[in-house]
């Protein structure tokens, strides 16, 4: 949480909230790891799986016809004109009668041993998850962008969510703070004039000075209140929930 700016000593003078750095930061890693792992899957279904595929077939024809022609040779006595008519196309032809070995040849042209044999479907794969981290980075920047100028508002007696909902704090009837500590998060129940009861979020990694706000409610509050206390010392230091 960044540190607040000091609250007005004016009760009747509002509380601004405005979006964090913080905030901002960490939606910004979100969506350059999803454009990165989109660019890395497109990447994989566009060049990296087609040609592991094209050298996985060129290690079979390796390993079964042209090795096979290398003993037919070999044993019809024909092994030298074999040997010509390879080191002409540019082929490994083996040493002191021996076969060509893949390793070697591979290790040669800088390829890999044991390429993977993709199916269509994995490699169509990797357009529905590159597609789909892409999808995700631009709802993720939408995101930042619809949320740049929101606010959280605390007046003297009711705060304006950044949704535009004024919510006064008489209306409140409970608040669990039980996140609050480690995820700067309180939640308040409160209803609505036509009775309906509905939940407001108090966000303090999201909104600077957003304690501030929880503060003014908490003065105004007299309902159930959630929060997480420690037991006594004989229990073991543990956490339990109260409710006052």
């Amino acid at each position: 949480m960044e540190s607040p700016p000091q609250a007005p000593s004016d009760p009747s003078t509002p509380v601004i909230c405005r979006v964090t750095r913080w905030y901002f930061r960490r939606m910004g890693m979100l969506a350059g790891l999803f454009l990165v792992f989109g660019l890395v899957f497109l990447y994989d279904g566009i060049s990296g799986y087609p040609k592991s595929v094209a050298l996985a077939k060129k290690k079979e024809w390796f390993t079964g016809e042209f090795l096979t022609s290398f003993d037919a040779a070999k044993r019809d006595g024909k092994l030298e004109q074999w040997i010509a008519d390879a080191e002409a196309k540019g082929l490994p032809t083996g040493s002191e009668g021996e076969p060509p070995k893949w390793v070697s040849y591979a290790a040669k042209n800088g390829w890999e041993e044991n390429p993977k044999l993709y199916t269509e479907r994995e490699i169509a794969e990797q357009f529905w998850f590159g597609y789909g981290c892409l999808a995700g980075a631009a709802i993720v920047g939408v995101v930042l962008l619809l949320n740049r100028r929101k606010t959280l508002c605390g007046e003297a007696d009711h705060w304006v969510t950044p949704e535009g909902v004024k919510i006064a704090y008489k209306d409140v009837f409970r608040i669990d703070k039980r996140k609050w500590e480690h995820k700067g998060l309180a939640y308040a129940w409160y209803r609505t004039a036509g009775g309906a009861e509905k939940r407001a979020v108090i966000d303090d990694l999201k909104f600077s000075s957003a304690d501030q706000v929880l503060e003014r409610l908490m003065k105004a509050f007299s309902g159930e209140l959630i929060e997480k206390i420690s037991d006594p010392p004989a229990a073991g230091g543990t956490t339990a929930d109260a409710s006052e």
